[in-house]
């Protein structure tokens, strides 16, 4: 599961997610290679942080917020947070 969140780009992903629930897999990287959009979703998957189900042609996705509350308490809020916190600091450096 820490390897799924160690990549940037999974990790916005799964931000996303966490904000917006359950989500048509295009939405989450619009402007990605739809195989590459396929790697890191599937890889979410495999790791247990996402739920995939298919809605006629779409790849609808959602966090499996509670699933992984149970297994590891407060880590994904944790890791969620320490990214916006980096995001943040990002900002004010480019200011």
């Amino acid at each position: 599961m820490l390897f799924a969140l160690s990549e940037p780009l999974r990790l916005n992903m799964v931000r996303m997610l966490a904000e917006q629930g359950e989500t048509d897999s295009i939405d989450l990287g619009p402007e990605l290679p739809r195989s590459t959009l396929t790697h890191h979703t599937s890889l979410l998957r495999e790791s247990g942080v996402v739920f995939v189900r298919a809605e006629g042609r779409k790849c609808m996705i959602r966090l499996r917020e509670d699933d992984l509350e149970a297994r590891f308490p407060g880590l994904l809020g944790t890791v969620l947070t320490g990214y916006e916190s980096a995001d943040d600091d990002r900002g004010e450096a480019g200011a």
